[in-house]
């Protein structure tokens, strides 16, 4: 829905700040559709955590702290981790195998012959697959859901630092490590090693965690290119 899409990409640019209350009828001009579609898409945004309802029924732009962030992707990683160690331990068919393997293979083509050299849209487009791909490998609906509704947010996300990280020399490092975590957490994986899968998925959104606090401490500007940070407070 364009109008779903046209909302979410004003929040997360910072057009509407956070504990800014929106209102239906100014809205709805905005974006040129009736009141109804509008009421539709804030109920959207709010189940995706980017608004809060009001007790009166109205929505408020969502505000997060750093901490909320740092829970959010840690909970990321708690939840691939289990899936991670679920689609080991319960075995992954070789088609399964075959699909991730032709994803690794794709990221692996992102990489240009000198280590700034990345094709950023390929492997952002592919990363989301391979992640998307390994939790549906758990078998579980449950952990799907729940995967699913961890990454809503969008610093929360396994794509949540890749706009604008080629222009940041700790970034580029962090996608050559996420890379070399990728071939591990097949290979674990593969192998059924539950315990590895699960420690390996876990520590690899820990890079998320890393680049968040280098937005925040080393480099604030950042804060105002990448999706969603323009969120966060103090």
């Amino acid at each position: 829905m364009r109008a779903l899409m046209e909302l979410r990409k004003r929040i997360l640019s910072g057009d509407y700040p956070g504990g800014t209350r929106l209102f239906e009828v100014p809205l709805a001009e905005t974006l040129q559709i009736s009141r109804t579609p509008v009421r539709e898409v804030m109920s959207r945004l709010a189940e995706e955590g980017l608004l809060d309802r009001l007790a009166n029924g109205g929505f408020v732009v969502r505000s997060f702290t750093y901490a909320d962030a740092v829970d959010a992707i840690e909970l990321r990683g708690v939840l691939e981790g289990t899936a991670a160690r679920l689609a080991a331990e319960r075995g992954v068919s070789q088609a399964g195998l075959d699909q991730l393997r032709e994803l690794l293979a794709r990221l692996e083509d992102c990489f240009g012959s000198s280590s700034d050299d990345v094709d950023l849209e390929a492997y952002s487009e592919a990363n989301a697959r391979f992640h998307a791909t390994l939790v549906e490998m758990s078998g579980s609906t449950v952990i799907q859901r729940e995967v699913d509704r961890a990454t809503r947010l969008p610093f929360a996300s396994p794509s949540a630092f890749l706009s604008g990280s080629t222009q940041v020399a700790a970034f580029r490092q962090s996608l050559h490590i996420a890379q070399d975590q990728h071939r591990n957490l097949l290979a674990a994986v593969a192998s059924r090693e539950g315990a590895r899968a699960e420690f390996i998925a876990r520590e690899h959104a820990r890079i998320a965690r890393k680049n968040l606090e280098y937005a925040v401490y080393e480099d604030p500007e950042l804060m105002l290119t990448l999706p969603g940070l323009v969120l966060l407070n103090s």
